[in-house]
């Protein structure tokens, strides 16, 4: 059942933001050039990595050995402007149909929260990921990484078609007023999450000995 609403709702909605989905094509390639479309690998359903699409929102810059420079340098006023309006997540509708991610569940993280993962926040990729979910409706990057995980295995446990659609309800109200788009702790990302969770293990280590 879940499987046959994400397949329609990501139909229709890509049909009625067709215009959208093609003047925002035209905004990054003017503003950023080719290619429009940024591809990342993030850990799905059972943690089996899949390409997640968005919308290219930073630039390709690179430093004299070739590495990518830090992301702060790299987005543009442009891009900022596209995240703030989540517009950037609309090609993850073509994720949805293809069955690597659902309109409602677990956002999918960088693969590299795999190894810091506790066994029952773990338990988030029992479900296929979403393009929206319980923690983004409630604080979005307001919750610490640790709360968004205990949201998400709430999630886990108690998810019906009732509760994806009261969800995908407070994720337009949520969109409306730009609710937790920023927060300190969201801006070191991943780093963040893994250098805690390691500082946290190596004291509980310590402790046993």
């Amino acid at each position: 059942m879940k499987r046959l609403v994400d397949i329609f709702i990501a139909s229709i909605a890509l049909i009625i933001l067709l215009p959208i989905f093609i003047l925002v094509a035209y905004k990054v390639r003017r503003n950023l050039g080719s290619p429009i479309f940024f591809y990342q690998e993030r850990p799905g359903k059972d943690a089996k990595v899949f390409k997640m699409i968005k919308f290219r929102s930073m630039l390709d810059a690179i430093d004299k050995d070739g590495n990518p420079l830090p992301d702060e340098q790299r987005i543009t006023s442009f891009g900022k402007k596209l995240r703030s309006t989540t517009l950037d997540e609309m090609p993850q509708l073509i994720n949805v149909l293809k069955g690597d991610m659902s309109i409602v569940g677990p956002r999918p993280q960088m693969k590299d929260f795999l190894e810091h993962y506790t066994p029952e926040q773990m338990r988030r990729h029992e479900v296929c990921p979403g393009m929206t979910g319980l923690a983004q409706v409630s604080g979005r990057n307001h919750l610490s990484w640790e709360e968004k995980f205990e949201l998400d295995v709430k999630y886990v446990d108690s998810h019906t078609i009732w509760l994806d659609f009261k969800i995908m309800l407070k994720t337009f109200i949520v969109m409306l007023k730009k609710e937790g788009i920023n927060a300190p702790d969201q801006a070191v990302g991943a780093a963040r999450f893994s250098s805690q969770n390691v500082s946290e293990a190596d004291a509980a280590s310590k402790q046993k000995f």
